[in-house]
Parts: C-alpha cells; sequence; structure tokens
C-alpha cells in the first residue's frame, strides 16, 4: 500500500504544478497561485470518495495533501518565469499526473466496491476531474476539447491496472502496467497528435439547425 501512497502524492503534487503553471499563464499573485495548485492538485481526488461515499475526503483527513499543494505552488510562483513554454510544461505535467492518478482512483475503487466497472470509472474520474476544474477556472481551452486523445488515455490506464490486478499481478507490476499503458498513450497523443474520428454534420446541414 505504500506505492499507492506515493502515486496519491505524486498525482497531486503534479495536478498541483499544473494548477500553478495556469495560474502563472494568468499572471496571478501568490494566493491565485495557492488557489489554483490546491484545486487542481484534490479535485480529482475529492470527486472520487464523494462518488465512493468516503467522506471526510482525502485531504481532510490528512492535510499534508494540502501542504503538498501549498509548496508546489510557492515554487512555481517563484520559477514558472524559467520555462520556455509553460503551456507545453503543463499539458505533459498533466500527461504524467493523468497517469499516476488513474492507477490510484482504480485502486481505492477497487479496494471500497470490488467492482471492475467500478475501478475503472474512478480511476477516470480521478486522473481528468482536475485538469478540467483547472482549464475551467482558468478559462483556458479545456484538455477535453484538446483534438488529442485524453479521458481514454486514463480510462484504458486504469482499465489494465484493474485487469492486471484480477489476473493476480502483485500491485506494484499492476501500477507499472496502468500508469506505462495510460502516459504511453496520452504522450504519444501530445508528440504524434492522435485523435479519434470526429462527428461531422451532413453536407448542407447546418448543426445549429434545429429543424
Amino acid at each position: 500500500m505504500l506505492l499507492l501512497t506515493y502515486l496519491d502524492y505524486a498525482g497531486v503534487a503534479l495536478f498541483a504544478a499544473t494548477g500553478a503553471l495556469a495560474a502563472s499563464r494568468k499572471q496571478l499573485d501568490m494566493i491565485g497561485f495557492l488557489f489554483f495548485a490546491i484545486v487542481t492538485g484534490i479535485g480529482g481526488g475529492t470527486l472520487r470518495d464523494i462518488v465512493l461515499g468516503q467522506v471526510p475526503v482525502f485531504w481532510v483527513l490528512n492535510p499534508a495533501y494540502i501542504v503538498v499543494c501549498c509548496v508546489i505552488g510557492v515554487i512555481v510562483f517563484f520559477s514558472a518565469h524559467l520555462v520556455e513554454s509553460r503551456y507545453r510544461l503543463l499539458i505533459w505535467l498533466d500527461a504524467v499526473g493523468l497517469s499516476a492518478y488513474c492507477v490510484m482512483g482504480a485502486a481505492k475503487g477497487l479496494a471500497a466496491t470490488g467492482s471492475p466497472t467500478i475501478a475503472v470509472v474512478t480511476g477516470t474520474l480521478t486522473a481528468t476531474f482536475g485538469g478540467v476544474m483547472r482549464d475551467l477556472l482558468a478559462t483556458e481551452p479545456s484538455v477535453l476539447l484538446r483534438p488529442e486523445v485524453y479521458i481514454t488515455a486514463a480510462l484504458v490506464g486504469a482499465a489494465m491496472f484493474t485487469a492486471a490486478s484480477a489476473l493476480g499481478a502483485p500491485l506494484y507490476a499492476a501500477s507499472v502496467i496502468g500508469a506505462g499503458v495510460a502516459f504511453a498513450i496520452r504522450g504519444g497523443a501530445l508528440h504524434f497528435g492522435w485523435t479519434f474520428p470526429t462527428y461531422r454534420h451532413k453536407p448542407g446541414r447546418h448543426p445549429d439547425d434545429v429543424m
């Protein structure tokens, strides 16, 4: 279980960093950095715990998660100007955080319910919700609306972890498989521009037509 604790802290820290980077793009003050870091860092895990009925949620039981977010926010506040492309760093950190958090969310869902389906759902929610909240608060184009594959990476990573666990793989091996697959998919999507086919309306018909 120590591995899951490390993954939990890693996911929180990485997403907190992306939140603070979003704050830097908006040129906010220190309080703004801390707010974005906290909301982004704990957002996915909070939704997961609420869905599973595990209240008080994880950061209320262990305030160290809030401290981690604040420390990351302060570090980014004083170092963000050193990064040439903060948005590119943001989306790559998001990819790493997604990989860690989809496994953590799936593990918690599996432990709480024993259901592989719920494990995949909680893994996906945990890995994606913090990034969605960050983009909404920053009024940035949502990662969900970017053309590259995003949710699928978290879903497949959570599913691979769950399948490996069901087949009797040790926790370490299942975690590496799940996180590795998630990062390979999301990283490949960012690097190669992998996308799914999108909906196309019929020729001559505007999508806003209501008739």
